[in-house]
């Protein structure tokens, strides 16, 4: 079970907007990795690892480094 708010579990749209080609996939490979219990999954984009919304929740406050799935920056969401 997430322990991250709904809201804030998908991306924000500026940094993936959910027009985005990929976004189903950048989604499933999210969830899946979250699903695994793991704290990153390689962007199906870039190649990178990508740090879950799970993940940094558990950090318990933002670092401001720009992450996709930053759960706590207020913004439009995916």
């Amino acid at each position: 079970m997430s322990c991250v708010p709904a809201p804030r579990r998908r991306p924000l749209r500026e940094r993936l907007s959910p027009q985005h080609p990929a976004y189903t996939a950048v989604i499933a490979a999210h969830d899946a990795a979250v699903a695994a219990g793991e704290e990153r999954y390689t962007d199906p984009i870039s190649g990178y690892g990508v740090f879950t919304a799970e993940a940094l929740w558990r950090r318990g406050e933002c670092c401001d480094t720009g992450c996709r799935h930053c759960p706590f920056t207020d913004g439009a969401r995916g």
